[in-house]
């Protein structure tokens, strides 16, 4: 599949919203709160963070998650340096992506860092705390030969009922099979072909109470090899 730049339209002004998939792509409520709530509450975090500790995503779109992720590491006064790999199709564009970030007055420190790096493509950026990759591609062709194990997921592709390609068993099956023992897995969408998948692949599956409008979220542990 070749890949191709996010396609944008905007609402409120600065909510981005993927005219490919009709989704935004972060809580209309309150982006920063969804995240930490389902993402890093999700995944036991800041409480597992240690050095090199290693965090991958599905579906990177704005930043966001990276941004309020290693905001949390900082705050945690985590040792050493955080790994983050993100997995994307369709990148945004960097202008884009800032405009997006503006949001989220919190995190400006943050995102400042981290503006001059972004290139709307492929890339790693290596800073004294942070190891962060973008994987640009269909993670459906990218995640198999991907040489590295995470410690959490970050399940963050858009709806299922809008891109189920990155929720299908085969790929959930995948993530596992690139999750280290003890390793985790969070999303905001409850929907059971999801769960499903997150359990045929080896995954303890817990539903949890969701962010905002959303009744329910899922978590997902691996056992110990």
């Amino acid at each position: 599949m070749q890949d191709h730049p996010a396609d944008l339209s905007w609402r409120d002004g600065d909510v981005p919203v993927s005219a490919r998939f009709d989704d935004p792509y972060f809580s209309l409520e309150n982006g920063l709160a969804e995240t930490r709530h389902v993402f890093l509450a999700g995944n036991s975090l800041p409480a597992r963070f240690r050095d090199g500790f290693h965090i991958a995503e599905l579906g990177f779109g704005t930043g966001l998650n990276l941004l309020a992720t290693l905001a949390a590491w900082r705050a945690a006064r985590a040792p050493g340096r955080l790994r983050f790999t993100s997995f994307e199709a369709f990148p945004m564009p960097p202008a884009d992506m800032r405009r997006a970030q503006s949001r989220f007055a919190e995190l400006a420190p943050i995102a400042a860092d981290l503006a001059p790096y972004w290139q709307g493509q492929a890339q790693e950026i290596i800073l004294p705390d942070l190891h962060f990759t973008l994987i640009v591609g269909d993670a459906r062709d990218t995640l198999k030969p991907w040489p590295d194990m995470a410690d959490a997921w970050f399940l963050d592709g858009f709806s299922p009922a809008k891109n189920p390609e990155l929720w299908q068993p085969e790929l959930m099956a995948e993530v596992a099979r690139h999750t280290k023992p003890d390793g985790t897995a969070a999303t905001y969408t409850a929907a059971g072909f999801v769960r499903r998948g997150l359990e045929a692949a080896g995954f303890s599956v817990t539903r949890q109470a969701g962010y905002g409008r959303k009744r329910h979220m899922t978590v997902a542990a691996k056992g110990k090899a």
